[in-house]
C-alpha cells in the first residue's frame, strides 16, 4: 500500500535519498554506451537524444526523450551496461534516480508504478509507429514526421513550433538517411512554407501535408 501523502510529481521534482538533479549543457553526455547501468533518469526540462554506435562506427539516433519522460530504465530489467549513449540535445535538467531507490518506489507506491507503466506502454506504441514509419514511408515523410514530433504536434500538450536549431547530421541519424537528403528536403520544406529556420527551427502545421499526401 502506498505511503499517505506521496505525490509522484513531487518525487520527480526534488532531490532526496538516491536522487540528484543534473543540469546539462547542450551536447553534454549523461552516460555512454557500455557504461554501467545503475540508475534511471527523468527529464524535467529540455530534450535528450539516445544514440547507438555500431562496431563499424556508424551512429543512429534511436530515441528523443522529452519533458516528462524516463530513460535508462533498462537497469531495472537486469541490464548491466548501457546499450546507448544519452546526450543533451538542448540545455536540460534531468533527475537521476539510483536503481535501488527506483525499485523501492515502484514496489511501495502504486500510483507511481502506474505512472511509470503508462509511460512504458506509450513508448512501446511509439516504437511500433517508428518501425512502421521506417518500413513503409519515404525519407521525406520520415523527416516530416520527426519534425512534427519534435514540435509536439499530435500530442496531448500544446505544440511547440519554435525549436532550438538541430543539426542536419542529427536529423539524418533520426530519419535513417544521409545529411544531403535531409538538406534537400529541408530546403524544399522551407520553399513550400512548411518550415522556417535560421537560429531557431519553426515548424508549421502545414508540414502535415507531406505525411497526408500520397
Amino acid at each position: 500500500m502506498g505511503r499517505k501523502g506521496f505525490e509522484s510529481a513531487v518525487f520527480l521534482s526534488k532531490v532526496g535519498a538516491g536522487k540528484t538533479i543534473v543540469d546539462c549543457q547542450k551536447d553534454q553526455v549523461l552516460f555512454a554506451q557500455g557504461d554501467p547501468a545503475d540508475s534511471v533518469f527523468y527529464v524535467q526540462s529540455g530534450k535528450v537524444k539516445m544514440a547507438v554506435v555500431s562496431e563499424s562506427g556508424k551512429e543512429a539516433v534511436v530515441a528523443l526523450v522529452e519533458i516528462g519522460s524516463f530513460f535508462g530504465e533498462g537497469c531495472l530489467n537486469g541490464q548491466p551496461r548501457r546499450l546507448a549513449t544519452a546526450t543533451a540535445l538542448t540545455q536540460a535538467a534531468v533527475l537521476r534516480i539510483a536503481k535501488d531507490e527506483m525499485v523501492r518506489v515502484l514496489q511501495t507506491e502504486p500510483a507511481f508504478a502506474a505512472r511509470f507503466m503508462s509511460y512504458l506502454l506509450q513508448r512501446n506504441s511509439r516504437i511500433e509507429e517508428d518501425l512502421v514509419d521506417q518500413l513503409f514511408n519515404s525519407s521525406e515523410k520520415r523527416l516530416a514526421r520527426v519534425l512534427l514530433l519534435l514540435a509536439n504536434f499530435g500530442k496531448d500538450r500544446e505544440p511547440e513550433p519554435i525549436l532550438p536549431k538541430i543539426s542536419q547530421e542529427v536529423l539524418a541519424e533520426m530519419v535513417g538517411t544521409t545529411r544531403s537528403r535531409v538538406s534537400f528536403f529541408m530546403n524544399k520544406f522551407r520553399k513550400l512554407g512548411f518550415i522556417e529556420y535560421k537560429d531557431t527551427l519553426h515548424v508549421h502545421q502545414s508540414l502535415l501535408n507531406v505525411i497526408l499526401n500520397d
